[in-house]
């Protein structure tokens, strides 16, 4: 941002000028003189032009038809471009309208033509002329024409190329001298960065960050290192060089880097890691150069890089096989200026991204990156806090509840929950209210999670009871299974793509065990097994089912150890480096085996949904013509049909 710097007697008038200081005017520059020279040019052109090119004829054509005809006013050779020029006389012209187009040439030549070297014109010219009558005869004109303005331009045409190419160029150039990166081809190696100084520092700070207790406490202490750096550096300590966030999208790390900017009072520099990443050979270290050249000058500062995954990506073996050399060079480049700082420096690097494991480790050690902040989905509690910042610019109810949203967004993230109050706002707008209620969050949260509903969708009532009975599958064996998620709300209105949906209220817990796993799985087959029950037959609805089923089946055979047969072993690959590899960790007997033991595990899941269902089949049958006949079914109807849950957690209960 440009600060104007005005002396103290300066004072504005109402015309805007400052008092005590000339109102000058800027002179015309070169170019607006350039402009009035081409447009008079151009105009005299088009005033001395005929607008009537003149006509190519043979030498044969003239001699025989053209200049026997009587109407030539003269002709003009000239002899050193062997070029003949007539010219008709002007009582003459109009017999030639139709030649040129209907239109009377202002001017001549009219017609010419081209003779070799051999030609004589005198002799040539005066025959024909001989035979004409004296009232008829033209004039002869033999001379030579030299065009020095042509020449001249030809000389002077690559110089005159050459210096305009020079001011384009370096004139971007001069215009940013001491003002950062600017256009011009000089300045494609300057740092991209934004740089906030402490009057442009973002309004964003650590009380609008919510949620994010520990990360919070670990940057304050970043910004506690730049605003009293003697608290620290006394006993002998070192400020850290570089702090990771590290984390899921739309958690906070970039709100966080905003937070800072907004708290420290020392200049930050943004940037993102794709702005170092350029198809020129040596822009990116040049970028990183300027960069951290411009942060020593600002020191103490704060130097933020999101996504620098994009330019951190760990390096290649094989360098002539999937590498980038421009990246290679650019993240060597940005390792070489993070080691290189004095231990006091004042520079720290804030870094982001949600991809750690593809970072090189050579810019995780310590020294570069000291400290690698998680920041992770919100928890209950902390989701509460982030709809408190959220809500504050709302207007709800009176005595609305908090507590039952946070309860209700198990797994979303600040990001999420978000666009969970946005969309809810946009939501009693539409429907005329004056303030926001209960239900216009949970439709937005349907339509967050589920998509727009499609009422318009033509289902035939046969499909309509098949989703009925799939969707009512689901939900019994999740109710009567004590370790599966307890069902908060079904719907067979179709939205997004899914023709009917079950909402979960998953247990927030960070181990599972094999017996939940197995019991989720259960539900998960369930209405599948509805279909095969209540039709004879199956249907594509459970492909989604399916996908989730075989996938967790297939993590606990070979991440979990979860099966019996294949024993403790995992074939995880934390690192990620496994999706680039050919060949299985595993040889293909153990391959067998892990496919027998998945059929299996898929085998128990399919078996324990069919005992579930057929055991409770009348209730079964009886939420199924529930959910035909109402659309969307909630926890309390399932309570009234099958009792209250057993052994297991009571959705009722948890948003209590």
């Amino acid at each position: 941002m440009r600060r104007l710097n005005m002396t103290k007697n300066t004072r504005n008038t109402g015309s805007g000028n400052p008092i005590g200081s000339p109102n000058k005017r800027k002179a015309p520059g070169w170019l607006f003189w350039f402009y009035i020279m081409l447009f008079l040019g151009l105009g005299y052109m088009f005033l001395t032009s005929s607008g009537i090119e003149p006509i190519k004829k043979e030498w044969i054509e003239v001699k025989e038809n053209i200049l026997p005809s009587g109407d030539i006013d003269k002709v003009v050779y000239v002899r050193n471009e062997r070029r003949g020029e007539i010219y008709i006389s002007k009582d003459s012209i109009s017999k030639y309208k139709n030649i040129f187009g209907g239109k009377e040439p202002k001017s001549g030549p009219h017609f010419y033509f081209l003779v070799s070297d051999k030609f004589d014109a005198e002799v040539e010219l005066e025959a024909v002329r001989e035979l004409q009558a004296e009232e008829s005869k033209f004039d002869v004109v033999v001379e030579e024409k030299h065009n020095y303005w042509g020449r001249a331009l030809e000389w002077l045409m690559f110089p005159l190329l050459f210096i305009l190419m020079w001011f384009l160029l370096f004139r971007p150039m001069r215009n940013n001298i001491g003002g950062g990166a600017g256009g011009g081809i000089f300045n494609v190696g300057k740092s991209q960065a934004k740089l906030y100084e402490k009057e442009d520092h973002t309004k964003v700070t650590f009380k609008d960050v919510a949620g994010l207790e520990e990360a919070k406490v670990e940057i304050m202490e970043i910004v506690d290192f730049l605003k009293s750096p003697k608290k620290y550096t006394s006993l002998g300590g070192k400020i850290p060089k570089g702090v990771l966030l590290v984390g899921p999208p739309g958690t906070g790390k970039t709100l966080l880097a905003k937070a800072v900017a907004g708290e420290a009072n020392v200049p930050f520099f943004s940037i993102s890691g794709s702005d170092f990443v350029e198809m020129f050979v040596g822009v990116g270290a040049s970028r990183v150069r300027d960069l951290f050249k411009q942060a020593k000058e600002k020191a103490p500062c704060i130097v933020f890089i999101d996504e620098i995954d994009a330019v951190g990506r760990a390096r290649s073996k094989n360098a002539g096989f999937s590498s980038n050399d421009e990246r290679e060079n650019t993240l060597n480049q940005l390792l070489t200026e993070m080691d290189g700082f004095g231990s006091n420096s004042g520079v720290i690097i804030l870094a982001a991204t949600n991809r750690p494991d593809i970072l090189d480790k050579a810019l995780m050690r310590a020294g570069r990156f000291d400290r690698q902040i998680h920041v992770d989905l919100p928890e209950l509690k902390e989701r509460l806090e982030i709809f408190k910042v959220h809500l504050r610019n709302l207007k709800l109810v009176s005595g609305f509840d908090i507590d039952f949203l946070a309860k209700q967004t198990p797994g979303f993230s600040g990001a999420d929950i978000a666009n969970v109050c946005n969309e809810a706002a946009l939501i009693a707008a539409r429907k005329d209210k004056t303030a926001i209620d209960k239900q216009d969050f949970l439709d937005a949260i349907d339509r967050i999670v589920g998509g727009l509903e499609r009422k318009s969708k033509i289902i035939s009532p046969e499909e309509k009871r098949t989703i009925a009975y799939h969707e009512a599958g689901h939900a019994t064996v999740s109710w009567l299974l004590p370790n599966a998620n307890p069902l908060l709300k079904v719907t067979i209105i179709p939205r997004g793509q899914a023709l009917g949906a079950a909402w979960y209220l998953p247990e927030e817990r960070n181990l599972t065990t094999t017996e939940q796993l197995m019991d989720e799985m259960a539900s998960t087959i369930g209405g599948r097994v509805a279909e095969e029950i209540i039709n004879g037959k199956i249907s594509t609805g459970a492909l989604s089912d399916l996908e989730k089923l075989t996938k967790q089946a297939y993590a606990m055979v070979t991440y979990f150890g979860m099966s019996d047969k294949v024993g403790n072993v995992s074939f995880y690959d934390s690192t990620g480096r496994a999706e680039m590899s050919l060949s299985k960790p595993y040889s293909e007997k153990t391959a067998e085996l892990i496919d027998s033991e998945v059929k299996k595990l898929i085998d128990q899941a399919h078996k324990t949904a069919t005992r579930v269902l057929t055991e409770n089949r009348e209730g079964f049958e009886k939420l199924a013509e529930l959910l035909l006949e109402k659309e969307v079914i909630f926890s309390e109807d399932l309570e009234s049909i099958f009792g209250p849950r057993k052994g297991g957690k009571d959705p009722n209960k948890l948003l209590a």
